[in-house]
């Protein structure tokens, strides 16, 4: 396809045989703890897939290190090594969250004494109320759903060295919560992940891309993602059954018809068409793109040429 004429595509058997490593550095059960709703992923995987990439991470974070150190000594002063950032893009319910975490994981352990943090832009949705105002509640997830501004400014500070102050996202009540922050210090490492991470904002002439030294994009047809979509949704319903402050409990209550129409409505009128417009016009921006087929398996990679 004239999309990945810029890739290598590279098979998982291809791409395991890459890097060779002993046993995962991780057990089922810690593999299990950072598993997304409805996401399958194995110690198989982390081996024949992560660890490689993982690998690959640490020669562009060599080549970023080097180049700073070359600069210092053209400017005869020492110059700090701003952060690695990665970025992690991808449809809804394709298991990005998951992707995100388990790195985050593996290169805290991969780079002793390094910190590695990990930030959803989940946290740059402007808020329910400001949605309403808006007249875009029915937008959300769309690029002018996001504080576009605000983003802009938490990578500009993370690039600079200086600690920021972000929102925190609730899935439980879909909202941002009320006058609740955190603080994100300068890490060595930042992964930013969210549907959004490789787009253009509105009338800027900068991408979100250019402030990562390395990207992801987790691809699958669509298809396959809507179906993982139906189910991460039912999931959500019955973990809202008993719980009336979740979002979702309000879902609980509809017929199945209704409910349905409901979902159908979703995914097409918002999930997918994000996706066609906004989503997927920004995979040809990633370094690597991970390809999963049927039980989330990872069947094939893409590594851009230059």
């Amino acid at each position: 396809m004239n999309e990945f004429i810029n890739f290598d595509e590279i098979s998982r058997e291809t791409w395991q045989n890459l890097y060779k490593s002993s046993l995962a550095p991780l057990t089922k059960e810690e593999l299990e703890g950072i598993r997304s709703l409805n996401d399958e992923i194995s110690l198989q995987d982390v081996s024949d897939v992560y660890l490689p990439l993982v690998h690959l991470v640490r020669i562009y974070k060599k080549n970023l290190e080097d180049m700073s150190f070359t600069k210092g000594l053209f400017l005869q002063k020492i110059v700090k090594t701003p952060p690695f950032i990665i970025g992690i893009s991808g449809s809804v319910a394709v298991g990005k969250s998951t992707t995100a975490r388990l790195l985050q994981l593996l290169l805290s352990r991969a780079f002793r004494n390094t910190t590695v943090e990990l930030v959803t832009t989940d946290g740059f949705l402007f808020s329910n109320a400001e949605l309403k105002k808006r007249g875009i509640l029915e937008r959300k997830g769309f690029p002018e759903s996001y504080d576009m501004e605000k983003l802009l400014d938490f990578l500009y500070k993370m690039k600079s060295g200086q600690a920021a102050e972000i929102p925190i996202y609730s899935h439980q009540c879909y909202d941002i919560l009320e006058n609740q922050t955190e603080i994100i210090q300068t890490p060595d490492i930042l992964i930013v992940e969210g549907i959004n991470v490789l787009q253009n904002p509105d009338n800027q002439l900068l991408y979100i891309s250019d402030f990562y030294d390395f990207s992801i994009y987790v691809d699958a047809d669509e298809k396959i993602i809507e179906k993982w979509f139906r189910e991460r949704f039912d999931s959500l319903l019955r973990i809202a059954k008993t719980q009336a402050e979740n979002f979702y409990h309000q879902f609980t209550k509809l017929t199945p018809d209704q409910l349905e129409a409901l979902i159908r409505d979703t995914w097409e009128n918002v999930n997918l068409k994000n996706l066609h417009e906004f989503i997927e016009p920004t995979r040809n921006r990633a370094e690597v793109i991970i390809h999963k087929t049927e039980n989330h398996h990872i069947d094939k990679l893409y590594l851009k040429k230059y």
